[in-house]
């Protein structure tokens, strides 16, 4: 089973998206487990099993090293440049978009003001455009995140001087 980046990035956002705690793949090749952050997960230990003499023990699994198939990511930027800064901040994981179309101009830029609901990017995730409205008024100082950039669920995408 191959498992590409595209794949991961969609199973963490379908996850994300459910009342699913802990998901573990297994194959020939790999196994994956993703958590979600701060959940708690109870496991059962299996009883021990006693060997029988007749059973010769299984070679031990090769030592492999861990394929690292995801970014690193990305801790949400703390407002800086003054503490009256708010974010806004990616709801999952995904590509964001700065306009509805790549021939369109941009929902947001810096120094507009913006009104609460009002779209201000949009974050595609497993081929769907989910438009992200923002929750506060004021003015765009910064945009922390590139067109089309892979973003992190949490991440801050812009930072706000609320009015």
């Amino acid at each position: 089973m191959e498992l590409s980046v595209t794949d991961l990035r969609e199973l963490v956002t379908a996850l994300s998206q459910s009342d699913i705690v802990e998901l573990t793949l297994k194959s020939s090749d790999f196994e994956l487990t993703l958590r979600k952050p701060g959940a708690m997960v109870s496991a059962v230990a299996p009883a021990p099993v006693a060997p029988r003499v007749d059973t010769v023990a299984p070679a031990a699994p090769p030592v492999t090293e861990p394929v690292s198939a995801a970014p690193a990511v990305v801790p949400a930027a703390p407002p800086g440049k003054g503490s009256d800064l708010l974010p806004i901040s990616s709801p999952m994981v995904g590509t964001f978009y700065r306009s509805p179309a790549p021939e369109e101009p941009a929902f947001v830029g810096v120094g507009d003001r913006i009104t609460s609901g009002q779209t201000v990017c949009i974050i595609e995730a497993m081929k769907l455009m989910n438009e992200l409205e923002a929750e506060i008024s004021g003015e765009i100082v910064e945009i922390l995140v590139e067109n089309a950039q892979p973003v992190e669920f949490g991440q801050t995408l812009m930072l706000v001087r609320p009015v």
